[in-house]
């Protein structure tokens, strides 16, 4: 959604959240807390602010649906609360409701977009540094218009900043293909001119080209082209900065950040904070708690059970995976734990679906075990995948399911994989394909005459 008025930034929390020693970073400068979008790039502290604003906006649009969007519709979770939570796992969808809201997506893609054009005028020539600075812009649009595609389907797509009233204001869906294509232009852009790495942890909350080519496996994933995505993937696996971490330490992936495990966390603090809290650890009064099919789940002698979830309680209501085993605050209180969305466990496990996509299972059970022997339950082979899951592809699924458990992946999961009607129907009555989208919120339709409801919402 294009802006009228001054574009604005307000960047002191990630300033906060990134105030470590960086003098060869983008993250020296001083914060800037307003700016016209024409008339602003002059130097580069500029380029550099115009990036900082873009990371800001991320962290409005996840400190609440990464978890909405990405497993408010499936089957690990259960809830009592109303409002998001109940019309998600109910699928009661409405068009009033506040996980169909696109603005803080647009938002961040507004930023993007005037980033990455204004940044080149900033350089008389172009060089390595201008190039990493638009393309973590570009890596940033890329995944703001791969969760709307997700979440919504057919989208807007808006790769130009608003700076006249002569430009079209009211921009008609775009079909959503076309929008994945600008994605993955964006994304290899991104690959190509991102940072190897940053000095210490900046290099799990920055885009970099791991980061990049992580997210382009699931781009790949999602359009069902295997071998460009194991081809993505073997980038991130050769990467020297990504190693599973131990099973003593996997706790720390989440309570902590910034694990070698870790590819890309979208970082919070005291100051900008995100609702980790109260979505999943507030005991008896969380958005979510473990469904009984996820408690189900786990196979004998499982070591991340009891670090996931509070097994000590008959009725658990207690997500812990993000505060650690034992985590009894009850306080309502903001999180300032990082969100991590990209992580080498994910990307293996994607890599070993792609396999078996392509009748390789030798690879994929090879690359399923890495997961399975540090939770110490047993290595698979082909008959004991198909015999415990029903086929391979299964397994490996059902390892997403625990290994990835409320990071945000099992409902795309299940309908990147089909397997969404099948799974949720017999829960919530799922049974169209077309209501696998979101509806676009009332707000947006009202400002955008443009603009028509998702077919299953009208």
């Amino acid at each position: 959604m294009r802006h009228l008025t001054n574009y604005k930034i307000i960047i002191t929390g990630v300033l906060a959240f990134i105030a470590f020693s960086c003098s060869d970073s983008i993250l020296d400068k001083d914060p800037v807390s307003s700016f016209s979008g024409q008339g602003f790039y002059k130097t580069s502290s500029d380029a550099q602010a115009g990036v900082y604003g873009i990371y800001d906006a991320l962290q409005s649009t996840f400190r609440v649906n990464f978890a909405y969007w990405g497993e408010g519709r499936a089957d690990a979770v259960a809830t009592n609360h109303a409002g998001d939570p109940l019309a998600l796992i109910q699928n009661n969808l409405t068009q009033s409701i506040s996980s169909a809201r696109w603005n803080n997506i647009y938002e961040t893609v507004s930023r993007a977009n005037y980033a990455i054009k204004y940044i080149p005028s900033v350089y008389e020539n172009e060089n390595e540094f201008s190039l990493q600075l638009i393309a973590q812009a570009r890596a940033l649009r890329a995944l703001s218009y791969f969760y709307a595609v997700r979440v919504w389907g057919d989208v807007p797509l808006i790769t130009e900043p608003y700076e006249s009233v002569d430009q079209e204001f009211f921009i008609a869906k775009t079909d959503k293909e076309n929008v994945l294509d600008q994605i993955v232009e964006d994304l290899i852009f991104a690959s190509e001119n991102c940072k190897d790495n940053f000095s210490g942890d900046k290099t799990r909350i920055l885009f970099t080209k791991g980061g990049a080519n992580a997210l382009l496996t699931h781009v790949y994933m999602w359009r069902k082209q295997y071998n460009e995505a194991i081809e993505s993937a073997e980038k991130v696996l050769d990467n020297s900065q990504y190693s599973l971490v131990s099973m003593n330490d996997w706790s720390k992936i989440f309570t902590s950040g910034y694990s070698n495990e870790s590819i890309f966390e979208v970082g919070y603090n005291e100051t900008q904070t995100n609702a980790l809290r109260v979505l999943y650890a507030l005991g008896s009064d969380s958005d979510y708690f473990p469904s009984e099919s996820f408690k189900g789940a786990f196979e004998d002698g499982d070591l991340r059970k009891n670090l996931i979830y509070d097994t000590t309680n008959a009725t658990p209501k207690k997500i812990w995976k993000f505060f650690g085993e034992g985590f009894s605050d009850e306080s309502p209180d903001p999180s300032a734990n990082n969100i991590v969305l990209l992580r080498l466990a994910d990307i293996i496990l994607l890599k070993a679906e792609a396999h078996n996509k392509l009748d390789n299972n030798s690879e994929a059970l090879k690359l399923l075990n890495l997961i399975r022997k540090r939770a110490e339950i047993p290595e698979l082979d082909e008959t004991q995948a198909t015999a415990l899951y029903g086929s391979v592809e299964s397994a490996i699924l059902h390892e997403r399911l625990i290994e990835l458990s409320f990071e945000g992946h099992r409902w795309f999961d299940l309908v990147r994989t089909g397997r969404a009607i099948s799974v949720m129907g017999p829960i919530n009555g799922l049974s169209d394909e077309d209501n696998f989208v979101w509806p676009i919120h009332e707000d947006a339709l009202n400002r955008n005459p443009s603009l028509q409801q998702n077919d299953f919402y009208k």
